[in-house]
């Protein structure tokens, strides 16, 4: 009688760090509170998405954008601008990064210029 106590003791002790331990996962994940992140990569390439919950080792990024150096072949003027990502050959719909290849991330303030380019960008036809 004693070693099923002892069993379903350890058992339970089992139980209770397994869930101790998500619970403790999750209250260490990054919690922005903007809608937009930027993601940096150690390549230097940066990133403006919806950063959301990790699937395995990686980190998923949604709603993706980044900026290109253009110029205007008439006037021979530089500009950066916002490109919204999907419209590359493979349409990727989202991107799952490597946190090994993440310098930083941060958040992107509603009233940044990012964050309205993002917002024009969106009323654009797709």
């Amino acid at each position: 009688m004693q070693k099923l106590i002892a069993s379903l003791l350890v058992l339970v002790v089992a139980l209770l760090s397994a869930i101790g331990f998500q619970l403790f996962q999750a209250s260490n994940a990054p919690h922005f509170g903007s809608q937009y992140q930027a993601v940096v990569l150690n390549s230097g390439q940066v990133y403006f998405g919806r950063l959301e919950k990790s699937t395995g080792q990686y980190l998923l990024l949604r709603d993706v954008f980044y900026i290109v150096n253009q110029v205007n072949a008439e006037t021979k003027q530089a500009a950066n601008v916002l490109v919204r990502r999907g419209k590359e050959l493979h349409g990727p719909e989202y991107m799952l990064l490597n946190p090994q290849s993440i310098l930083l991330i941060e958040p992107v303030r509603e009233d940044s210029q990012i964050a309205k380019l993002i917002v024009e960008q969106k009323k654009l036809p797709n």
